[in-house]
């Protein structure tokens, strides 16, 4: 991640009317942000325009942020709440992701990776919210411990409690999928 102050000065720019101020926050927590949003919504159409939807939000209330805290924090929780609206306005159950992402190689390890993703993607969808997003922003955001703990507002303590758990439990329940499959 980008030192805080960078963030903060063109926030600061944007609220005194400098429109083209944001585009670089934009630019620097897109990919990241769309990335946590699949993961928890498991449509990649959710998952942009709950992105999408978030930077709007973000922009329109910038206002509101508070400068003491970091501002990919503040977008996070933008994110999450996307998310959390995007899903109860759908199926509980919605489609999953086909596929995220298809890696270079040969045909067979394509299918092979295809279908390992799809079987984390499912197990995750399975885990509860607070188990889903530890889990997200620690192997699919690559954020720190504190920047987790600060992103969700709970101590360091909880975040590795949870992180904890929730690997546990995912863990458990790709188990029980390939014991199914057998």
């Amino acid at each position: 991640m980008l030192e805080p102050i960078d963030d903060l000065v063109l926030v600061a720019r944007c609220l005194k009317g400098d429109r083209g101020a944001f585009e670089p926050l934009v630019a620097r927590y897109e990919r990241v942000l769309f990335s946590v949003a699949l993961r928890l919504t498991g449509d990649y159409e959710d998952a942009r325009d709950a992105t999408q939807d978030a930077f709007v939000r973000a922009y329109e209330h910038l206002d509101t942020f508070d400068p003491t805290r970091k501002f990919f924090s503040w977008l996070y929780r933008i994110v999450v709440n996307e998310c959390l609206n995007l899903r109860r306005a759908r199926r509980p159950n919605g489609p999953l992701v086909e596929s995220i992402e298809t890696p270079a190689g040969g045909a067979l390890e394509a299918i092979a990776q295809s279908e390992t993703q799809d079987r984390i993607q499912a197990a995750l969808m399975r885990l509860t919210q607070e188990y889903r997003e530890v889990v997200v922003l620690r192997h699919f955001a690559d954020l720190s411990y504190e920047e987790i703990s600060e992103a969700l507002g709970v101590p360091d303590k909880t975040v590795k409690s949870r992180l904890f758990s929730a690997r546990k439990r995912l863990a458990e329940l790709l188990a029980a999928d390939q014991r199914r499959e057998k």
